[in-house]
């Protein structure tokens, strides 16, 4: 929406206010008094240090002195509208309208409010008016017809805003969410083929005609109009978008490979859909996993991505596997290309080896991240379980002691302490002090 624009309006005037006034009618410049003006500047003033209650009184005087003053009752439209009160501001700007309808800014006015108030029908009411002014309004009213489900009327005005200024990314959007509905494919999937008979360089025509026929699980005709691009336009990487879900879904794995490849290195093709490839790719894998080392080549390209943390996910993913081998590799990759010190990854990665019985590497790193964060009980749990599953219960013993003390409100993790404190000292032979602690576990989880 082109919202963020409508609040300028007369703040490029304020050095000359004969300027300002010829928004009016040129008598009216004539008997424009100093009272008037001096309350007008003053309004300019308030309102721009948001007292806008006080920049209200000036322009009221500003309306008693010239009743008829359109640019006045603009003014106060605005200042009622930064104080949210709609009522009062889109009486103004109708006033506004009335004293001037050919200037655009009113009625914009009208549109803020209407829109403010989601008051949708009197907004397309209002841009119809503005566009009059501005055809290019047009894709305000596509935007109001897409929130009131008027799929049709949309429809018919992005084809007309598409014929005469070009296509946009918002456009296409909303044509991709009107054509996904069902009532609209037929009709979209012959419009489509006609459009790329008559331009076959088209590259969107292609990539929306794929979208509808993957959609309809119409996969070998999908796979004729991606092959259809790849002949026309053979540099086009969003051709490999399509033919990448094609071929897995064939089973063609190198050749999907290959097109992933192509995606995943694409500077066109934005981060949510390489996410997405890559995340199809990993399902691929989990069930084929002689292609995991294409894994790892594809993940490389994720090497710098600020949005998520894709070896730490793919561990996530393989963790909720119950594949823990392949859930370490990837965290311990993700620890080395980021922070060796994150702490979700490593009470991930801790959980992992414990599952996996990698007891050896499971207490070294628990010991170094209780010297990273002295005051988080999760690692000291670690390094005690490590270190009795080692044989090692005086060590065990000692630092499942002092992690105990940091155990606040977590009945759970103050039983699973317990447990291991009472296998330190049956393994260092005293049965007194493990009964002590096994039945302080039991109350524990029972009070959980």
């Amino acid at each position: 929406m082109k919202k963020g624009i409508l609040i300028i309006l007369f703040f490029v005037l304020l050095g000359n206010s004969n300027t300002i006034l010829a928004q009016t009618e040129p008598e009216d410049i004539a008997m424009a008094t100093d009272d008037y003006q001096d309350a007008f500047y003053e309004s300019l003033k308030q309102k721009g240090i948001e007292n806008y209650d006080k920049a209200i009184a000036s322009l009221d005087k500003c309306i008693k002195l010239k009743p008829n003053d359109a640019v006045a009752y603009f003014e106060l439209g605005k200042n009622y509208l930064a104080l949210k009160d709609y009522k009062n501001a889109q009486d103004a700007f109708e006033k506004a309208t009335q004293l001037n309808p050919k200037n655009k800014w009113y009625w914009l006015g009208i549109y803020d409010v209407s829109y403010e108030t989601k008051n949708y029908p009197l907004a397309i009411e209002t841009i119809q008016k503005i566009m009059v002014f501005d055809e290019e309004y047009k894709d305000d009213l596509i935007s109001l017809y897409m929130i009131t489900n008027q799929f049709d009327k949309a429809l018919t005005a992005i084809n007309e805003m598409n014929d005469k200024f070009g296509k946009s990314e918002d456009r296409e959007r909303y044509k991709i969410q009107i054509l996904s509905q069902g009532k609209y494919q037929d009709a979209a999937i012959t419009n489509l083929i006609d459009q790329i008979k008559k331009n076959p360089k088209e590259e969107s025509n292609y990539v929306n005609l794929i979208f509808l026929y993957s959609k309809a699980e119409e996969t070998e005709k999908a796979l004729d109009i991606a092959k259809q691009l790849s002949k026309e336009i053979p540099d086009s990487e969003w051709a490999q978008v399509s033919l990448f879900k094609v071929y897995l879904d064939a089973n063609q794995a190198d050749k999907a490979i290959k097109s992933m490849n192509i995606v995943l290195s694409s500077s066109k093709i934005d981060s949510k859909i390489k996410h997405r490839t890559l995340n199809e790719f990993l399902i691929y894998v989990n069930k084929n996993p002689q292609y995991a080392p294409d894994l790892e080549k594809a993940i490389a390209y994720f090497d710098n991505d600020k949005e998520i943390d894709v070896a730490k996910e793919i561990g996530k993913f393989y963790h909720g596997k119950g594949q823990f081998e392949n859930a370490i590799k990837y965290y311990e990759k993700d620890l080395k290309t980021n922070s060796e010190t994150d702490r979700e990854t490593n009470l991930l990665l801790l959980d992992a080896y414990t599952q996996a019985k990698q007891f050896v590497p499971m207490t070294k790193r628990a010991m170094n991240m209780i010297e990273v964060y002295p005051s988080q009980p999760q690692f000291y749990y670690y390094a005690g379980l490590g270190n009795n599953q080692l044989k090692q219960f005086k060590n065990a013993k000692t630092v499942l002691e002092m992690g105990l003390d940091y155990v606040v409100d977590d009945k759970k993790l103050e039983a699973n302490f317990n447990i291991q404190l009472g296998e330190a000292y049956n393994g260092l032979g005293d049965a007194k002090k493990k009964e002590e602690y096994f039945l302080k576990a039991n109350e524990l989880l029972k009070q959980k």
